[in-house]
């Protein structure tokens, strides 16, 4: 059953980048006490990804903070070593990236897809939620993966 608006996020852990290398962050870590945007994406430096959705967020980090938001933060299902790649070659400084290498939390909120068909295995959808305190506010999901419209940030910014 997919997340909704409402719904508690399940406990999930993910991988980030600490300072002797990777470590573990729960979805507690995370959301616990904040009010986050959560940026589902299907993977690290793929053309709509990289190219369309994340530099959207990047060019309107500020403007989103400004508006109650306590960070932004990047999920995908990919290892943290991507990530952090991806992170670096954005430049996006001051966003977390949040890596779901097996798709559990994907799974978990019912956001997965099967990107077997392109030799990607099991990917997270699309999307973009607002989440207070462990709790989906608002939640904007792709119809297509590969558009980045009701996800991105200009939408975003319209509802908060």
């Amino acid at each position: 059953m997919t997340i909704q608006v409402g719904d508690h996020l399940p406990q999930a852990t993910f991988r980030v980048n600490g300072p002797d290398g990777p470590q573990a962050k729960t979805t507690d870590d995370v959301f616990k006490g904040r009010r986050v945007v959560l940026v589902g994406v299907p993977g690290a430096f793929t053309p709509a990804c990289h190219r369309n959705h994340l530099p959207g967020f990047v060019a309107k980090r500020e403007e989103i903070l400004a508006r109650g938001i306590d960070a932004i933060a990047v999920t995908s299902v990919n290892d943290i070593f991507v990530l952090n790649a991806w992170q670096q070659q954005s430049g996006a400084e001051g966003i977390e990236f949040l890596a779901d290498g097996n798709a559990e939390f994907a799974k978990a909120i019912g956001l997965e897809m099967d990107g077997s068909g392109f030799g990607l295995g099991p990917r997270s959808q699309r999307y973009a939620m607002v989440v207070e305190d462990g709790v989906v506010r608002i939640l904007n999901v792709e119809d297509t993966p590969s558009k980045a419209e009701v996800s991105g940030a200009e939408a975003l910014l319209k509802v908060l």
